[in-house]
């Protein structure tokens, strides 16, 4: 449930700074950054925050390297079922679409891996020595 949670955030984080929507920030500014500016600015802020902390947990986590890894499993993922005839690269907002959820699978993968390393090995990452 722990992982679910964190990639649910992950995606949240993804889809509140854009998707194919008007519902996420990047629309909403255009559309309101000259008579909206402190609330758009304190918003951007926020966002900015989420994804310093989500960006920098998955680099210490999994690294660029994992990062990649990640990314590569996902799009053979996605081949396999563009290819089996499950899933359409025809419609541009479906795709984008299937991006958000590629890029929030990486960073929730990369929010809970340290979890993950805990679980099958015993052991703790040196951050992780005072939880208990």
């Amino acid at each position: 449930m722990g992982f679910v949670l964190r990639w649910a955030f992950a995606f949240l984080l993804v889809a509140a700074t854009f998707n194919p929507t008007r519902w996420n920030y990047l629309s909403w500014l255009r559309g309101h950054y000259d008579t909206q500016l402190p609330l758009a600015v304190l918003l951007g802020l926020l966002l900015l925050v989420a994804w310093v902390i989500y960006l920098r947990a998955t680099l210490r986590s999994i690294g660029t390297f994992g990062i990649l890894l990640v990314s590569a499993v996902v799009a053979a993922l996605l081949w396999v079922l563009h290819d089996q005839g499950w899933l359409s690269f025809e419609s541009r907002d479906q795709t984008l679409w299937i991006g958000l959820f590629a890029v929030s699978v990486a960073l929730g993968i990369g929010l809970s891996w340290s979890f993950v390393r805990r679980a099958l090995s015993g052991q703790y990452d040196v951050d992780d020595a005072d939880d208990d």
